[in-house]
């Protein structure tokens, strides 16, 4: 029986040829002018397009971010790449995402790790991407409704832990959650001047940060706006 032909194939490759290209032009702020060989493959298998509405599909594969409602946006690819490259995935992983959005960086995680745990302060976003994501047949992803703020700290600590919303500071019930020699990627600083910020945990408990690359993400709910939530 022959195979139903991907439409967005040669778009995909196109797409990861992009990011190489960026990747090499960036390597001198991020120290990643190559990216390892298993996250790009796992950007080439995640359909993009089944995480923007449908009106944007045939866009789906350009370098850059899509609306997805709620003025929120499914990030750049390039951006997606990086920061799950600086995480530096390994499969026996447990990694915690904070601002699941559509949940294409959680299904990218997926392809890498032992298990994702994810969640957004938008109900309607998590209840739509937890939806695509089982269609999608991602069976090692868990979802939550949380501000991300305090994390989930029922299944941490986590060995590596992702955020893709801005804060002015790395908030400490993220970093309290961060196992002993962990990682987190996280964009921080004011709105007008923020930088993707990877922070190191050493197995002494120790944290360094260090600034990779300028960005503009939308901003991390206030917490004191959800004082106790979780």
């Amino acid at each position: 029986m022959e195979k139903t032909q991907d439409p967005f194939a040669d778009r995909r490759q196109h797409l990861i040829a992009e990011i190489e290209a960026e990747a090499i032009l960036t390597g001198p702020h991020t120290g990643r002018p190559v990216f390892r060989a298993d996250v790009l493959a796992a950007i080439g298998r995640v359909p993009r397009h089944e995480f923007v509405p449908v009106e944007l599909r045939p866009y789906a594969y350009l370098n850059r971010p899509l609306p997805i409602g709620f003025e929120k946006t499914v990030s750049q690819p390039f951006i997606v790449a990086l920061m799950t490259d600086v995480l530096d995935p390994r499969p026996a992983d447990v990694v915690l995402e904070v601002g699941t959005g559509a949940g294409y960086q959680a299904a990218v995680l997926a392809e890498l790790v032992k298990h994702v745990y994810t969640l957004d302060i938008i109900e309607e976003l998590a209840s739509g991407a937890e939806t695509r994501l089982d269609r999608l047949g991602y069976t090692n992803i868990d979802l939550k409704v949380g501000n991300g703020y305090y994390g989930w700290g029922e299944h941490g600590p986590y060995d590596k832990i992702i955020v893709t919303a801005a804060c002015d500071l790395v908030p400490p019930p993220l970093m309290a959650q961060l196992a002993p020699g962990g990682r987190m990627i996280i964009p921080t600083g004011m709105p007008d001047k923020q930088a993707l910020t990877l922070v190191e945990k050493t197995a002494a408990g120790r944290l360094s940060t260090r600034d990779l690359l300028p960005v503009r993400f939308s901003e991390l709910e206030d917490p004191d706006q959800f004082a106790g939530a979780a």
